[in-house]
């Protein structure tokens, strides 16, 4: 392969990794996005923590600071385990997993309680389902093939 002076070969990111990386992408805007009034319904309502937090992302989705900088902190964390094959399907595998302990715990917490520290509510129940079927399938179905490849 024949290389101009000052370029560099970029070696091909796998598709898991690449869907990681997208995925990442996605919560660190959503994490964003939560601290943004307008995009964020009764942004003025905004609590740290908490199921007294009044503000729902895109006025749908239950949010505080401390749910804001958990989606942004994952979001990063996609980022990052992206660069490798074995960090990216294991980001989406075991990410799918925490979101589907996620929707178990909101179905069985009273969203009116204490123990809704987070806070979740319907349409969050919902979301995280979906994201635990759709990030678990992503990482096995775009994982397989390299499974003890860790590059």
């Amino acid at each position: 392969m024949s290389q101009t002076p000052g370029s560099r070969v970029r070696a091909s990111r796998h598709p898991v990794q690449l869907a990681a990386a997208i995925v990442g992408g996605v919560f660190l805007l959503v994490g964003i996005l939560g601290f943004v009034p307008g995009v964020t319904a009764g942004y003025d309502q905004l609590s740290f923590a908490g199921h007294g937090s009044g503000a729902l992302l895109l006025g749908l989705f239950a949010v505080s600071i401390l749910h804001n900088i958990v989606h942004a902190g994952f979001g990063v964390a996609g980022l990052v385990l992206a660069r490798t094959f074995g960090g990216a399907r294991n980001f989406l595998i075991y990410g799918g997993v925490v979101y589907a302990v996620l929707w178990v715990y909101g179905l069985v917490i009273d969203h009116d309680s204490a123990a809704n520290f987070v806070p979740v509510n319907t349409a969050d129940n919902w979301l995280h389902l979906a994201l635990a079927i759709g990030m678990i399938a992503l990482g096995v179905l775009l994982g397989r093939g390299r499974a003890a490849d860790t590059v």
